[in-house]
């Protein structure tokens, strides 16, 4: 595999990689108590909770006490659609993303050029983690617009001092050929969608492995070890993951090192994260797994005060950064979990069993459907190139054998042609409901 050399000199490291734990601790304390002080000050929706949960930021002495403060939810968002959680005045507003709001109202995020600044300081610092320098030309491939991962990625990189192809998602073969002319070194992006880039550079007749690629910064859905190992043998590359939600910044809230490779190290000093369980809320001790909650501490424009991301992970202590703890690979979502005839099931399960069985490529969609009473649940999901019409049956039975045994239900497999799903240049969507 390609070589990065050894970590970042910590000249290079910018003064919040530079703090202790205990250093980060005090700022975090001194932070957080602003930051509860700002919501409750200016936001209606937060003096509500609050005085509802019977506190006030004069109540959080340490950061335990944080525990005894609301949760925020999606839905707390909707509810002050379009700008009621904003806690400056609209004209102190640089900036306005907004998520897709395919489920209803879109949730909308503002940013005050502070704001701005701190993304793009927090982008330059992930990129760099992951092996980034000054210098290295970054292929863009994430979505500009609303969606946050694209502007994010793009300030970012040129924060670092890097070359920005802003490419954004879509029109797949010109952007290999973009790869094969512009020769960068870095590209950004949703990990299926890589997917989808490496299999057009075999369908033009060229070997991804040979192309300029030796970075890739991945993230926006869940993905698996299995799923790396996939993209790094494909492409003669360096995957690691990044981490962020538009209600709490956007990409760059934690970020994987390259040299570690073990987890993404969440950047405390501008965001607190808390592992509760899901069902009870209750704050649960790191190395356990729960649901991911973040309260900003520096925001300005839409502080958010222990915001529920339904994103699965357990904390755990930092390595690469050793001051800032790290995340696990996210799991999965507490709203994506199937609940198979009384059984927890997660895409990202499905999908490590997939990759590693042979004839089938990682290309796949969950199908849930009824019976009778009974939900079923129909795993299709492509072949690779090379595999046989004849090997298809057998790798079906090896899957569902293995699924059964490892996950506990019984799943139908159905193997269709390569290129037969359609492919996605955003937000994968695994799994598709025909219950109802």
């Amino acid at each position: 595999m390609t070589s990065l050399g050894s970590a970042p000199a910590p000249e290079l490291l910018d003064s919040g990689e530079r703090l202790s734990r205990d250093a980060l601790l005090d700022l975090q304390l001194q932070r957080l108590r602003w930051s509860l002080r700002h919501a409750c000050v200016n936001v209606a929706h937060y003096r509500r909770a609050f005085d509802a949960a019977e506190v006030t930021p004069d109540d959080c002495e340490t950061l335990a006490d944080l525990a005894r403060f609301p949760l925020t939810t999606k839905l707390d968002l909707r509810d002050n659609y379009p700008f009621g959680m904003f806690a400056v005045p609209r004209s102190e507003v640089r900036r306005v993303h907004a998520s897709s709001g395919t489920t209803g109202r879109p949730t909308v995020v503002g940013y005050t050029q502070d704001d701005l600044d701190t993304w793009a300081d927090l982008m330059a610092r992930s990129i760099r983690a992951a092996g980034g320098r000054p210098g290295d030309m970054v292929h863009v491939a994430y979505g500009y617009g609303l969606f946050t991962g694209g502007l994010g990625a793009h300030y970012g990189a040129e924060r670092l001092g890097c070359t920005v192809v802003p490419v954004s998602g879509g029109m797949t073969p010109r952007q290999v050929q973009l790869i094969r002319d512009f020769e960068p070194a870095i590209i950004m992006v949703t990990p299926s969608y890589m997917l989808a880039l490496i299999d057009e550079f075999e369908r033009q007749g060229v070997d991804p492995r040979t192309c300029s690629l030796r970075i890739g910064i991945f993230g926006a859905e869940p993905w698996t070890e299995a799923m790396r190992a996939e993209i790094e043998q494909r492409l003669d590359m360096h995957a690691v993951d990044i981490y962020g939600l538009s209600e709490v910044m956007g990409p760059g809230v934690s970020q994987e090192c390259v040299e570690t490779k073990d987890g993404l190290h969440i950047w405390e000093d501008h965001f607190y994260p808390e592992v509760i369980d899901p069902i009870s809320g209750d704050v649960l001790p790191d190395g356990a797994i729960g649901e991911l909650v973040f309260t900003s501490l520096t925001k300005q424009a839409l502080p958010m005060v222990r915001y529920r991301t339904g994103d699965l992970t357990r904390l755990l202590p930092g390595t690469a950064r050793p001051a800032f703890r790290r995340m696990e690979k996210v799991t999965g979502r507490s709203d994506d979990m199937i609940i198979l005839r009384g059984v927890n099931v997660f895409p990202t399960q499905l999908e490590e069993l997939i990759v590693r069985t042979p004839g089938l490529s990682p290309h796949f969609q969950l199908i849930l459907g009824r019976e009778g009473r009974l939900d079923t649940l129909t795993v299709r999901v492509e072949a690779r190139p090379d595999c046989p019409d004849e090997r298809r049956d057998p790798a079906a039975q090896a899957l569902a054998r293995e699924v059964k045994g490892r996950v506990g239900v019984s799943v139908a497999v159905e193997v269709v042609d390569p290129d037969t799903l359609e492919r996605s240049v955003g937000k994968l969507q695994r799994v598709i409901d025909r219950r109802s």
